[in-house]
């Protein structure tokens, strides 16, 4: 059985092989044990605080195979973007020039730095092993976390953001980064990703241009790359636009894959999931796939479990089952169908 739980300072070894595994792009992932160990024990800390509301947390989990005793997978939720320092990306907005006497107007697409999407929650770090890619399990390390904000709504902002790693080929080049950030920096688009997730993306910010950027002067390639998703990209983030979520007028600083935006309350997995109670049962019907999931903060539990869920009814759940989201004969569990 595989289950999603809170990561624990034990799982480091295991969490950095992830890493190593992990798409070029996803840099709150980063393959270093000294930043792994760091985010693994302020997403400790994390589950531990009592907050009335949104602030710096950072909640990590992982999915375990219980029989194998092996991660296979990773998710996190940063209960604030830009906290403690501005969260940038790029303004994809046309800009419109007049000419009164030639009766014309012109609208030019540009990019311009911002941080306008501080302060909002930001689902980051999705990670899963090859041969779980497209299946059920999938849908639970990515809408568990949604589960998790439902269970603790004031932990969390009014609106909710994710970035989609963009395009980059099988060498690993980025031909939006090629036109734009290695200018700045001369960096490969790797190795700025990788410095991204060993610091902040703030010392990109720095350096790059303060003024719009007209889209039109960059090469092709890179034109086309602006809201491309890598082919390994698509799968988190069909899986969110299902739940709701919706690209924007921001892209990502280095490859320019979209972000997607949906306010909280309005995500499906928060408004639809259902809370019922626990009855545990030997043996039960199959009649529907469901990810399932405890309320608890530091405890945290979710599966994905073939039932028989009837409205209004105590759910049956296995001993197993049971077991494995920390739950007894009453308790209560959060539910929704895949």
């Amino acid at each position: 059985m595989l289950v999603l739980r809170p990561v624990e300072p034990t799982d480091l070894p295991q969490l950095q092989q992830l890493a190593r595994d992990s798409l070029v792009g996803v840099t709150s992932l980063p393959d270093d044990s000294e930043r792994l160990q760091a985010k693994i024990a302020a997403s400790v800390v994390s589950f531990d605080s009592v907050a009335a509301a949104h602030g710096p947390e950072n909640y990590f989990f992982v999915l375990e195979d219980l029989d194998n005793q092996r991660l296979v997978g990773c998710s996190e939720i940063l209960a604030t973007a830009g906290f403690d320092e501005p969260f940038y990306s790029l303004r994809n907005r046309h800009f419109t020039s007049t000419s009164r006497e030639l009766n014309i107007e012109h609208g030019v697409p540009a990019l311009s730095l911002c941080h306008d999407l501080s302060g909002h929650t930001l689902l980051r770090g999705f990670h899963i092993d090859a041969a779980l890619v497209g299946s059920a399990f999938s849908e639970l390390l990515s809408r568990a976390r949604l589960l998790f904000i439902a269970a603790h709504a004031p932990r969390f902002a009014e609106a909710v953001i994710t970035e989609i790693v963009g395009y980059s080929d099988e060498n690993g080049h980025s031909p939006f980064w090629d036109a734009l950030g290695k200018h700045f920096f001369d960096l490969p688009y790797a190795e700025a990703e990788r410095l991204c997730g060993l610091r902040s993306r703030s010392f990109l910010a720095e350096l790059m241009p303060q003024y719009p950027i007209y889209v039109p002067m960059l090469p092709l390639a890179a034109q086309q790359c602006i809201g491309r998703i890598h082919p390994d990209g698509q799968e988190a983030f069909d899986i969110l636009e299902h739940e709701g979520f919706e690209t924007n007028s921001y892209i990502d600083l280095f490859d320019a894959g979209p972000t997607l935006y949906a306010r909280t309350a309005n995500i499906r997995s928060i408004a639809r999931s259902q809370t019922v109670a626990v009855r545990e049962h030997a043996l039960i019907d199959s009649r529907g796939r469901f990810l399932l999931s405890n309320d608890a903060l530091h405890g945290y539990r979710a599966i994905v479990a073939e039932l028989d869920y009837q409205p209004d009814q105590p759910l049956s759940l296995t001993p197993a089952m049971c077991a494995a989201l920390n739950v007894t004969d009453g308790s209560p569990i959060r539910l929704i169908a895949l």
